[in-house]
């Protein structure tokens, strides 16, 4: 078996208060902790009715204190929307209160719409081609003092560990050389999952921070007593991809008896094609699933995500997959 992590997204439900939806966050870390997970990851999303972890840092400084063993850290921080010198004294301060026990997973894309992102005070396109850079410049400031001609305080000395996220054959590419941990967001988008992999393993040049390739990647899993409750809950993941591709700025669905009232034939196929890799049904369906995907695509760490929208449910699903953790 290998490491498990949660990936929360902080979902601000359909009749739930954006308070709600960070209290349960707060349950979401110490849960994840009490289960024997690894991480506790949050992503950074803008404009979103539906997510409430836009302020990634502070989100995460919550968790910490909630928490006590558990990883924190970012699945991901859109570094286009940042100058390196925030991230780095966000992440420095993080790593200050809560030890080794930080991680920095970083992101190409906005995370948002373009007016969204414009409003983030960056120039997006510009800061878009310059991430490599961006992400050198931030190693940087990590690094010890006299690294950089600028001084990140908090940050300098703090060596917080990066990874690259991606859903694309860029980020794998830049992963492997830069020499960091990389983990492909497959929750969401599978199609290039198994060519990534391979060509950042094939192509992995060793850095200070890491010696041999390390992979990750993102699947959702819903646990029932049945695979027909199990179905039913993961309604809402179905329904608010189906917003997304419509343009649809909504909070996280409720659950729906029928999404076929709501979606035509072709809709639904493109969802089902989409969430490929969730892992839905009864514990030992999920784990069954669960397994394949590891054996079929040979990741190190495996992060969930658990899009359901009762609480109380979501933290059932969290306490039932850790019987499937490692340590």
């Amino acid at each position: 078996m290998i490491p498990l992590s949660i990936l929360d997204l902080a979902p601000i439900g359909e009749g739930q208060s954006i308070n709600q939806a960070i209290a349960a966050s707060r349950e979401m870390a110490i849960m994840s902790e009490k289960a024997g997970f690894k991480r506790y990851w949050l992503a950074e999303h803008h404009g979103m009715r539906g997510v409430a972890s836009s302020a990634t840092a502070l989100m995460l400084a919550q968790a910490g204190m909630a928490t006590s063993t558990i990883r924190i850290g970012s699945g991901g921080v859109m570094l286009p929307n940042h100058a390196p010198l925030m991230v780095a004294e966000q992440f420095g301060t993080l790593a200050a209160m809560f030890a080794d026990r930080v991680d920095l997973g970083l992101g190409r894309a906005p995370g948002t719409d373009s007016k969204t992102s414009q409003a983030l005070r960056r120039p997006t396109m510009d800061a878009v081609e310059h991430y490599p850079e961006d992400i050198e410049l931030l190693q940087r400031y990590l690094a010890q003092e006299g690294s950089s001609d600028v001084l990140a305080v908090p940050g300098v000395g703090s060596h917080v560990p990066l990874w690259l996220l991606g859903s694309s054959l860029y980020s794998a590419r830049l992963a492997s050389e830069k020499g960091l941990p990389f983990a492909y967001a497959s929750h969401f988008a599978p199609d290039y999952l198994t060519r990534a992999l391979e060509l950042y393993r094939r192509q992995f040049t060793p850095s200070s921070q890491l010696d041999m390739p390390y992979t990750m990647a993102g699947v959702m899993a819903v646990v029932a007593d049945t695979n027909a409750q199990a179905q039913h809950l993961f309604s809402s993941a179905k329904l608010q991809f189906l917003h997304l591709r419509r343009g649809l700025n909504q909070p996280f669905p409720a659950p729906v008896d029928d999404l076929s009232q709501r979606a035509s034939a072709q809709e639904l196929l493109m969802v089902e094609q989409t969430l490929r890799y969730a892992l839905v049904g009864s514990v030992d369906q999920v784990n069954q699933q669960l397994q394949q995907f590891i054996r079929a695509t040979g990741v190190d760490e495996l992060i969930i995500s658990v899009p359901i929208h009762d609480l109380a449910t979501r933290l059932e699903t969290v306490a039932q997959l850790g019987q499937f953790n490692s340590h």
